[in-house]
């Protein structure tokens, strides 16, 4: 029988880098987290506190209070895109939609970790705006491939109408909500809607699919509101009068119970969740115990460089993620340039790839180095083959991604990257395990792609402050842009002092523009990235993604780590004692 040996990784700080430069790091990720808090608390008060006063004249809760009840006690609530429309307005006024008027989080109730979807009511009473839709269809998306519970937490007054041809119509737009409804329900997955107050035309049906369904006494679905049936029909009605919990629960038979609040519906959605299975993680840990890395995880804000163009040894990032910073590393030997192995996270089995920063050797000329961060045709070959293994052997993977791109030049063609680069895509294509991708600094060009970004659909793909996600750089980019006017060590060929002045600012009106557009939080914003994270909160989210990916069962193949193919990958790639 083969056993799973995880062997010890990583040093402390003292012995990784000198004193100075760590609190240099530290002193300038420390100001990035800082701005991150502070933004994400910005959007959590959505409106502000006039609109949470509204609330609570009501006799409502606020969306967060819901959330805070809803949860187990002493346990974290973990947000996933907290900035989507971060920055932007819609409509005259121009109004902001924090956080796209929805809380979308991975929350655990009773011990049961679930998907919550809830809409702010304190932004515009829990409206739909521009990408609210694909805000919440990204978070059923998560819950349907992991077959984790949804708890909807319903309180929205139908589509922003003035922005509604951003929402309503496309692909992607409001409908394509309960088609997912439709697609968990069929897949089994559980849905428990509660409705807390405004539950308006198309929003109707989100609820009506859940498995249960509680209404408030306050709550009303309704096909159109009071408004529109004073002015099509000249009743003088209200909305609790068309669907309240009288019509529905007791004539309809569209909802199942009524409760007189919103405490006492967090104690029923938490009274059903309890008669689900607890969930598979602690027998798919095979008696290990969940345990803390050896070293902090808040050491990592002082070992990674902010400056994307500083090497560092990301061994020591990873012995401050896993479980008692252990790591069973395979085919060390092979595309030096790429690390893969197996570790525990929350005592969990999970595949590691990572790009190797540092100098690595070059297979075909011994006396020379090859720059890390790049991907070359061993390390090509060799992740792509890691990558299978875990597919085949039901181990989720973690993609931890710090890469400039793919080799060029005359070499790499004659290596033949574009086929080795088209087989990982496949691979990762192709995959069913699940895999979560983390972007430490640069996600750049094909290698973002090859390494499972978001287009290649991961379970979550997580940013960091520092995290710079482009086609290339931007200095690089205006070299490209710029082509003609340069010669060939990239100098302004033109003498004439104005031509020349243009060129300089046109140069760096594309490098400052490509600037801007790698800022995490625009591609946050646009839903290119679902969550950033502070490096020491990364272990945690990990902790709980990785369980998620364990929690149900009988959906995938998980196999007992003693039949592994990663055992004979081991075996026919260890050349140490040849």
């Amino acid at each position: 029988m083969a056993k799973v040996i995880l062997h010890p990784i990583g040093k402390p700080v003292e012995e990784v880098m000198d004193r100075n430069t760590y609190a240099e790091n530290l002193e300038r990720m420390e100001t990035l987290q800082t701005v991150l808090f502070e933004r994400r608390e910005e959007l959590r008060l959505g409106w502000g506190q006039k609109y949470v006063d509204r609330v609570h004249a009501k006799g409502k809760l606020t969306t967060w209070e819901r959330i805070e009840l809803l949860k187990d006690e002493e346990t974290e609530v973990f947000p996933i895109n907290t900035f989507v429309n971060y920055g932007l307005t819609f409509g005259e006024p121009p109004r902001t939609s924090p956080s796209a008027g929805v809380i979308t989080a991975f929350v655990r109730v009773h011990g049961r970790l679930t998907v919550v979807i809830a809409n702010d009511n304190t932004v515009a009473s829990g409206s739909w705006w521009p990408m609210t839709p694909e805000k919440i269809e990204r978070a059923q998306e998560v819950a349907l491939r992991l077959r984790v519970p949804v708890i909807y937490l319903v309180d929205c007054s139908g589509l922003f109408l003035p922005e509604q041809s951003k929402t309503f119509p496309g692909k992607t737009g409001a409908g394509y909500i309960f088609k997912m409804n439709s697609l968990l329900s069929a897949n089994g997955v559980p849905q428990i809607a509660g409705v807390l107050g405004d539950c308006i035309a198309g929003g109707g049906y989100m609820p009506i699919i859940s498995d249960k369904l509680f209404m408030t006494e306050q709550a009303y679905m309704v096909i159109a509101g009071a408004a529109l049936v004073k002015g099509g029909k000249s009743q003088k009605i209200t909305s609790l009068d068309i669907g309240g919990p009288n019509i529905h629960v007791h004539l309809s038979n569209c909802a199942d119970e009524r409760v007189p609040d919103d405490p006492t519906m967090m104690r029923r959605i938490r009274q059903e969740v309890a008669k689900l299975p607890s969930g598979a993680a602690d027998y798919y840990r095979h008696c290990y115990s969940p345990s803390d890395p050896l070293f902090s995880p808040g050491e990592i804000n002082g070992l990674l460089p902010a400056d994307h163009r500083v090497v560092y040894d990301v061994k020591q990032i990873i012995a401050r993620l896993v479980d008692s910073s252990l790591f069973w590393e395979l085919m060390p030997h092979s595309g030096e340039e790429m690390i893969t192995g197996v570790a525990r996270i929350n005592g969990l089995y999970v595949g590691i790839i990572t790009n190797n920063q540092q100098l690595t050797p070059n297979p075909e000329q011994k006396e020379r180095s090859r720059p890390g961060g790049i991907l070359y045709r061993e390390g090509i070959a060799k992740i792509s083959q890691f990558s299978r293994a875990c597919n085949s052997d039901g181990i989720p993977i973690i993609w931890l991604q710090d890469i400039s791109g793919f080799d060029i030049g005359l070499e790499a063609e004659k290596h033949g990257l574009l086929g080795y680069g088209s087989n990982l895509l496949y691979t990762n294509s192709t995959n069913t395990v699940p895999m979560i991708t983390v972007l430490l600094r640069k996600a750049s060009g094909a290698g973002y792609y090859a390494m499972t970004g978001r287009p290649y659909e991961p379970i979550v793909q997580f940013s960091t402050p520092v995290t710079r996600l482009a086609v290339m750089e931007g200095r690089t980019l205006s070299i490209g842009a710029f082509r003609t006017k340069l010669d060939d060590n990239f100098q302004i060929t033109t003498k004439d002092k104005e031509e020349r002045a243009q060129i300089e600012a046109g140069m760096q009106a594309v490098e400052d523009r490509i600037e801007a557009d790698m800022d995490p939080y625009k591609s946050a914003r646009q839903m290119d990235t679902d969550e950033i994270v502070a490096l020491p909160e990364l272990r945690n989210y990990l902790m709980t993604l990785v369980e998620m990916c364990y929690q149900s069962y009988g959906y995938r193949r998980v196999k007992n780590p003693r039949i592994w193919s990663m055992h004979d990958l081991n075996v026919l790639t260890d050349f140490t004692g040849r």
